[in-house]
């Protein structure tokens, strides 16, 4: 097939191009090169073109012959809800028109689990429970677990299905949900295929966001990484050539209508498992547990990966103990 990459210079994008050309598939990559993602002066790499998303005439050509487009090109850190609509929003409305246009009408899309929010709960004497955020008094006694309102029964977290209600709690969830919705009416008008990969915390050499980023920051300096709260907080990590792997299969098995997928290694992980795991990986400091908060924040979210594995035949086969340790190793070696 011919696959046409946006932000493929990105993070995620590279690896993508890679998998995705090494299978057989011509790669057509694009990526803005933002000096927020890549640096100030930062030309693309060999076989990408500088254009952006927004600009249907640079697209035009680009999208003759194309069977499927990978839309991975977005702002994910360090910008104001403007960036994000304009880049993130603005971008994914404008590429749908150009492909309308070309008549090319298959997208996977780069979503992220930041479109659902808070995770999902059950109590002991009830059902699922989605809860909003927790109270700044409970907070600042250090009671950091969700409770059902009534009870005042700790929640216990569940897997995230696909069908959980998307609630963001910032401005990049937002985005991403708008690109979801934008992507699923252009599905609906022009009788597109779209599947949004829902990625969880994406990690593997090049990440410099999140908090894989900001722990290795941390230890690259020789300081002690800073755990929020009390260190307990459930996610899940994919690494990027899993991450990669799963743009493959939805490139190559066409689904039909929407489909959202979670993408995560099934595998969950505490917060400070994972800065613990990174310091001693590369002899760092012990990671220190700060008790702060950020009301924000989400406590849990650990999402159920068994649509992907039926619909993609995708499992992640990196297990985050592993991939955290080898990421920060390689680097200690390489520096």
């Amino acid at each position: 097939m011919r696959v046409l990459v946006t932000g493929a210079a990105g993070f995620l994008g590279t690896h993508v191009c890679k998998v995705v050309s090494s299978a057989g598939h011509e790669v057509v990559g694009i990526d803005l090169m933002l000096d927020t993602v890549h640096g100030p002066d930062a030309e693309p790499p060999d076989g990408v073109s500088r254009v952006d998303v927004r600009d249907a005439d640079a697209l035009a050509p680009l999208l003759a012959g194309i069977d499927v487009v990978c839309h991975l090109a977005a702002v994910t850190a360090g910008a104001g809800p403007a960036d994000f609509a304009t880049h993130n929003d603005l971008g994914t409305a404008a590429l749908l028109g150009a492909m309308e246009r070309a008549k090319v009408r298959r997208l996977v899309l780069a979503s992220s689990i930041s479109v659902y929010g808070e995770g999902r709960y059950r109590s002991v004497r009830g059902g699922p429970f989605f809860p909003g955020l927790r109270r700044r008094a409970d907070l600042d006694r250090g009671m950091f677990d969700h409770r059902a309102p009534h009870t005042g029964d700790v929640l216990t977290w569940e897997p995230v299905s696909e069908d959980a209600p998307l609630r963001p709690r910032g401005s990049y969830g937002a985005s991403k949900v708008a690109q979801e919705n934008y992507a699923f009416a252009w599905g609906l008008q022009v009788g597109g295929a779209v599947t949004a990969l829902r990625m969880h915390q994406v990690y593997g050499v090049g990440a410099r966001a999140g908090m894989v980023g900001q722990v290795r920051a941390a230890l690259d300096e020789g300081r002690a990484p800073h755990v929020f709260e009390d260190g307990g907080q459930v996610r899940d990590f994919v690494h990027v050539r899993d991450a990669a792997v799963a743009v493959l299969a939805a490139v190559e098995r066409a689904l039909p209508g929407f489909v959202p997928l979670n993408i995560a290694s099934g595998r969950a992980i505490t917060l400070w498992e994972v800065a613990s795991v990174m310091a001693k990986a590369c002899g760092g400091p012990v990671p220190v547990v700060t008790g702060q908060y950020r009301i924000g924040d989400v406590r849990h979210f650990v999402a159920d990966p068994e649509r992907a594995r039926r619909t993609l035949g995708f499992s992640a086969v990196i297990a985050p103990q592993q991939g955290l340790a080898e990421f920060v190793a390689a680097k200690a070696a390489a520096g």
